[in-house]
């Protein structure tokens, strides 16, 4: 059967609907498109023709999922057999990466998306030796893969960081020095702004990366980081916020900026759908206000990755509660530290937070 570069097999035999609409990104009412889907990649004939082109503009966030568990280590990291980066493909052209825990406490993750053009890997991890940390490897095992489904044999990678000055995210970078057809995004903040399109509009305005089809747009979100920078996603509606929202304790470089980047967040989601912020890490646990403690390698007990758009609000009331005071203070999602060393701990429990204990691990 003859094949166009943009042939979506939904459509095939029945290009409109009884009502006389059309489907451009797949019919819903095809057993194999469920709503709100994009394109059904997986259905293509074996014997194409040329590369697939995945159309990503469509009404709502492209269906995946995050049902799952993270591995949580093991109290002796030595003895842990984990695989040491947890690969969870979220769709046909969304994954998500873990560094295991046992490897580095903080167990980063880092996120691979894929456009008609390229694909982007968000953040690096913690961890530079490839012997303990494979990311490069894992990284290259999936986009072979992903470009011999989609008929493509070459796929340039961009690599970009939520933050250069954070060490849990930026030292997987070594690993892909010299690889073909990579661009890094450069860590220096002056340089990562003229990057960015940035210029003199720091912190305001957006950047862009696009992938063919797929544009993430960049946010500057100083505040724990003075180059902390945060990515949405249009074709997930996912937003990727790296250390400055994340269930965990957010440690505040600049109290003032860190609210403003919040602000600016919440203006820019008011415009934008947003199905989930992922941060870069997860240290609470899943009863409300508990968290691990700092170099922790097991974590049975870990709250989900994936956090609403409405915590923006939350986050946005308690950073001006702690603004220009050295103090902790716990939520049921995150803890915020301003001033204090994050080994910082409190008597008071605080009020609104429910006081339960998580079972002890064996």
């Amino acid at each position: 059967m003859a094949q166009s570069s943009t042939y979506n097999p939904a459509l095939s035999g029945n290009p409109q609907s009884a009502t006389g609409r059309t489907y451009p990104n797949g019919n819903p009412d095809l057993g194999y498109n469920p709503a709100g889907v994009r394109n059904t990649d997986s259905a293509l004939p074996l014997h194409r023709k040329g590369a697939v082109v995945h159309n990503y503009a469509c009404d709502g966030p492209a269906p995946g999922n995050l049902g799952f568990r993270w591995t949580y280590g093991s109290n002796v990291a030595a003895k842990n057999r984990d695989p040491r980066v947890q690969v969870v493909q979220y769709n046909e052209d969304s994954f998500v990466l873990r560094q295991n825990v046992c490897v580095h406490w903080e167990a980063p993750f880092t996120y691979l998306l894929f456009g008609n053009a390229g694909a982007l890997l968000i953040d690096s991890g913690a961890t530079a030796d490839a012997r303990h940390y494979p990311l490069r490897e894992t990284v290259d095992a999936i986009i072979a893969r992903w470009g011999q489904a989609r008929g493509r044999s070459r796929i340039p990678l961009t690599i970009a960081l939520t933050s250069g000055e954070d060490v849990a995210q930026n030292q997987g970078l070594v690993q892909f020095a010299g690889r073909p057809d990579t661009t890094i995004v450069p860590k220096p903040l002056e340089v990562m702004k003229r990057f960015y399109g940035f210029g003199g509009s720091w912190p305001s305005g957006t950047g862009r990366i696009d992938l063919g089809d797929r544009v993430i747009e960049v946010i500057p979100t100083p505040g724990t980081h003075k180059d902390g920078v945060s990515f949405y996603d249009p074709y997930c509606d996912f937003l990727f916020t790296g250390d400055l929202l994340f269930p965990g304790k957010i440690n505040i470089g600049n109290d003032s900026d860190f609210i403003a980047s919040l602000e600016r967040l919440k203006g820019f989601v008011a415009s934008r759908p947003v199905k989930w912020i992922l941060g870069g890490h997860v240290e609470m646990m899943f009863v409300p206000g508990k968290y691990y403690p700092r170099f922790a390698t097991y974590k049975p007990y870990e709250r989900v990755l994936e956090m609403g758009p409405a915590l923006i609000d939350e986050a946005i009331q308690y950073a001006r509660e702690v603004k220009g005071k050295d103090m902790m203070l716990i939520r049921p999602d995150f803890a915020l530290f301003n001033g204090v060393s994050p080994d910082q701990r409190t008597r008071v429990w605080p009020e609104g937070v429910p006081k339960i204990d998580p079972p002890h691990p064996f």
